[in-house]
């Protein structure tokens, strides 16, 4: 049984999905796994910029904004899943990760894009 917050975390991804290829970038993966690391969003920009991105969807900022919910192990993962794509894709171009924090507002979402948040 699905619960509100999970939900809100599919409603959140599906946004940002679309947000990012209504700003021209292709999505490649959702939800790509490596061991126990998982990227919710690889797209790619142009020929040369592969951007792996977390999504961060809460209900509301009362305990503290989206994007500050990323951990230092998660973007440990984060790294080590975007080795693996790289690898298997054989990518040489550019990478980035991005979060995206995404909060209902009425009739949508509201989406904040934070281009290369970590290392």
């Amino acid at each position: 049984m699905a619960t509100a917050a999970h939900d809100l975390g599919h409603a959140g991804e599906q946004a940002a999905a679309d947000y990012l290829g209504q700003q021209g970038l292709e999505v490649l993966y959702r939800s790509y796994r490596h061991g126990r690391a998982e990227v919710d969003l690889v797209v790619r920009q142009g020929r040369q910029l592969l951007v792996f991105v977390e999504v961060k969807a809460r209900s509301s900022s009362q305990y503290g904004y989206p994007e500050t919910f990323v951990s230092e192990r998660k973007k440990q993962l984060f790294r080590l899943a975007a080795e693996q794509l790289q690898h298997d894709l054989d990518w040489r171009g550019d990478i980035r990760f991005d979060i995206l924090a995404v909060t209902p507002v009425a009739g949508g979402f509201r989406i904040e894009h934070f281009e290369d948040a970590f290392y």
